[in-house]
């Protein structure tokens, strides 16, 4: 688990270059996020502790000061230390110069880490933004421009840290990924995914168990659950609505699925979730007022 607050905006005013979220995390030992893949460009900075992020085949043991980035439809996986987990926060983006505005940086598929000392900065800035979370037409003016600056705090004294090109290998399992994202909800199989990369599906299983840790239908189950869970707390979807958005045609199936792998039935885990969720916001929302009068 992890104690997290968050901004999440639904309308982008500007097309350049637009906040999509942002957030603080202090997160418990071994908490983790992934294998996913996002359709925004996110940056993480760490503000305290450390831990691990996988893109692929790369492994980076991170820890306070050092930052990554997360690029669209690209699969990763983060973690927190056991000992000294992190505390980090992040800032979500897209629009038609975000690629170009990172490459300012020198941040890109190829160069994912970097490190800064601007620590101080980076939490003032996002502390602003979640403070002005109201969709207001100034707010919307003062959310871009925290979001410049945030770059510019990023270019004063952003240390990067070289990556190797993605192997032929990698490229196979980010184009399975891309594809179960976009037709996970129509009850594809191993067999399928295979078809479209254009390998077998033994080649498949040693390229997922290599690179993920885990078989390709482990995987598209996992993103199937994944999703739903989502669907379970934010909709309200009937159970049979659910099953059929995340591509089973079996309700019952579904339901034996999600408790295998979560522990509970999905009826009792949006019962009990949504309550979690309102208490924990509220929580958080006293913490922040809190945190915002040190600003």
């Amino acid at each position: 688990m992890e104690d997290a607050y968050v901004l999440q905006l639904t309308r982008a005013k500007f097309q350049e270059l637009y906040l999509c979220f942002c957030g603080m995390s202090e997160c418990e030992p071994n908490h983790s996020f992934g294998p996913a893949v996002r359709p925004n460009y996110i940056v993480h900075y760490i503000l305290s502790g450390k831990g691990i992020y996988q893109v692929g085949e790369h492994r980076y043991e991170l820890q306070q000061g050092q930052g990554f980035l997360i690029e669209p439809e690209m699969v990763t996986f983060y973690k927190a230390d056991e000992e000294e987990p992190w505390s980090y926060l992040w800032v979500g983006f897209a629009g038609e110069q975000a690629k170009s505005h990172l490459e300012d940086l020198g941040l890109n598929t190829n160069q994912l880490i970097f490190q800064s000392s601007e620590g101080d900065d980076l939490k003032r800035i996002v502390v602003n933004m979640l403070k002005h979370h109201t969709s207001t037409q100034s707010n919307q003016y003062y959310l871009q421009s925290l979001l410049y600056e945030f770059f510019a705090v990023l270019t004063k004294n952003a240390q990067l840290r070289a990556v190797s090109r993605e192997t032929k290998e990698s490229i196979y399992v980010q184009k399975a990924i891309n594809f179960i994202r976009n037709n996970y909800s129509a009850g594809i199989g191993v067999k399928d995914i295979a078809e479209h990369v254009c390998i077998s599906r033994s080649y498949l299983y040693k390229l997922f168990e290599e690179t993920l840790q885990m078989s390709p239908k482990d995987f598209l189950t996992q993103f199937q659950i994944s999703r739903s869970k989502e669907l379970l707390t934010v909709t309200d979807l009937s159970i049979e609505g659910v099953a059929l958005s995340c591509g089973y045609g079996d309700a019952l199936v579904y339901s034996k699925t999600f408790k295998k792998i979560i522990g509970t039935p999905p009826s009792v885990y949006r019962k009990s979730h949504r309550k979690e969720v309102k208490e924990r916001l509220k929580s958080k929302e006293q913490k922040l007022e809190e945190m915002m009068e040190t600003f």
